[in-house]
């Protein structure tokens, strides 16, 4: 049903619903490209494809949704599967106790800037959830992060536009010469330190 939905929208709607698939499905925990996706909606803005304040919406409002099912999913889920009963119960209630007192101290800092933590991005919220972090702390917090986030790195991307474009299509070759250039200076390194 949603293939056949988004095979009879118009290309920039699909773009849209992706951008918003991407950044939700990766900000509730699943390793998606969800940062990628809103840089490269972002180019497509600078190009006049999309329309950058849709493409920063769309994103803002994924990213704080999908952290919401992502705290959901920690707060229930991992929670009750770290605090049951078993093999490792002691490491992992002290896992919890240390993570609560965290929390306490840096679950705001940590929501928010883990919007721009690639790490963070996928599992702040699942963290903040299992370790009873006050939901309306966490909304909080993960609002004015989705957003910051959202408008930071589209804005950034889109005013990068052309130049984006031609680093992501250069980058294997730049990747490429400074492995080379790594793995020669350790060859002669290795060399003289043998000699």
């Amino acid at each position: 049903m949603t293939a056949l939905l988004l095979i009879t929208l118009p290309a920039t709607r699909v773009a849209y619903v992706l951008l918003a698939l991407l950044v939700g499905g990766e900000s509730a925990g699943v390793p998606l490209p969800g940062e990628t996706a809103l840089i490269t909606g972002s180019i497509l803005a600078s190009q006049g494809r999309l329309w950058l304040p849709l493409v920063i919406v769309v994103a803002a409002a994924a990213a704080i949704v999908g952290d919401n099912i992502g705290y959901e999913l920690g707060r229930h889920g991992a929670r009750r599967v770290l605090s049951r009963p078993g093999r490792f119960e002691d490491r992992r209630q002290a896992f919890l106790e240390r993570g609560e007192a965290f929390f306490e101290r840096h679950g705001g800092k940590t929501v928010f800037l883990g919007r721009w933590l690639p790490f963070l991005r996928v599992t702040a919220a699942w963290l903040a959830g299992a370790n009873h972090m006050p939901w309306p702390r966490f909304f909080a917090w993960n609002a004015l992060g989705g957003i910051s986030w959202a408008i930071s790195v589209g804005v950034f991307a889109y005013l990068a536009g052309e130049v984006a474009v031609r680093i992501f299509h250069d980058a294997g070759y730049v990747l490429l010469a400074l492995v080379a250039l790594v793995l020669v200076g350790l060859a002669i390194w290795y060399v003289f330190k043998r000699r």
